[in-house]
C-alpha cells in the first residue's frame, strides 16, 4: 500500500530530482526540441511543492488533481498539457482514497498511458514520453498479476521505463518539435521519456527508502 504521506514525499522528491536534472533535460531538449523541457518541468514542480501544504489534509485524488491543475497553469509547451492530463487521469482513479493498493497502481499507470495517448496523439515508437510510460504500465500490470508486491512490480516497471527511454535514442521522432528534424532526430534520447523515467524512479526510491526506515 502507498499512503497519502508517501505520495506527498514523492512529489517533493520529484521537485528535487527535476531541479537536479534541469540542465540535463534541457540539454537533451536543445538537440531535438525547444531547449526548455528541464526549465519547464522544474518550474512546474517547484510550483507544485508550494501547493502541497494546501492539500495535505485531502485525499490522494485531490492532491493529484491539484498537481494536474498546477502543472497545466505553470508549464509551457507540450509538457504542461501532457503531464497535466496524466495527473488528472490518475487523480480520477484514486478519487477519495487515502491509500493506493497494487491494483490501484496498475490502474493508475494504465490511466496515465491513456491520458497521454489521447492528449498527445502519439503511439509507441514515436519517440515521446510514451516510450517510457507504456512499457512501465505493461510491465507493472504483468508483474502484479503474477503476484509481485507493489514495490517489486514498480521496480520491474522502472527498469522497463529505463529501457524504453534508452530505446528512444535510435528512433525517428514522429511527434512534436523533434519530428521537424527528420533523420537528424535519430541518435538522441527523448527528453520527455527521460523525465517520465525520472518521475517513476523517484516514486520507487521514495517507497524503498520509506520501507527501510520502517
Amino acid at each position: 500500500m502507498v499512503n497519502k504521506e508517501q505520495i506527498i514525499q514523492w512529489l517533493q522528491a520529484v521537485a528535487t530530482v527535476l531541479q537536479e536534472n534541469k540542465n540535463y533535460l534541457t540539454e537533451l531538449d536543445a538537440i531535438i526540441g525547444d531547449a526548455d523541457h528541464g526549465i519547464n518541468m522544474n518550474r512546474g514542480f517547484q510550483k507544485v511543492v508550494t501547493q502541497l501544504p494546501t492539500v495535505a489534509n485531502k485525499d490522494i485524488g485531490s492532491i493529484l488533481k491539484t498537481v494536474s491543475m498546477t502543472l497545466i497553469s505553470s508549464i509551457g509547451g507540450a509538457s504542461g498539457p501532457l503531464y497535466g492530463t496524466l495527473f488528472l487521469r490518475i487523480s480520477a482513479v484514486v478519487a477519495g482514497k487515502s491509500e493506493i493498493t497494487t491494483e490501484d497502481m496498475a490502474k493508475i499507470l494504465v490511466a496515465a498511458v491513456e491520458g497521454v495517448v489521447q492528449r498527445g496523439k502519439a503511439n509507441l515508437g514515436d519517440k515521446t514520453m510514451l516510450d517510457a510510460l507504456s512499457p512501465a504500465a505493461d510491465t507493472f500490470t504483468e508483474a502484479a498479476e503474477n503476484g509481485c508486491s507493489l514495490v517489486e512490480s514498480l521496480k520491474q516497471a522502472v527498469d522497463a521505463a529505463e529501457q524504453g527511454m534508452k530505446n528512444t535514442i535510435p528512433m525517428l521522432a514522429k511527434k512534436g518539435r523533434a519530428s521537424y528534424l527528420g533523420d537528424r532526430s535519430i541518435g538522441h534520447q527523448d527528453p520527455g521519456a527521460t523525465s517520465t523515467y525520472l518521475i517513476l524512479k523517484t516514486l520507487l526510491d521514495t517507497l524503498e527508502s520509506d520501507r527501510q526506515i520502517n
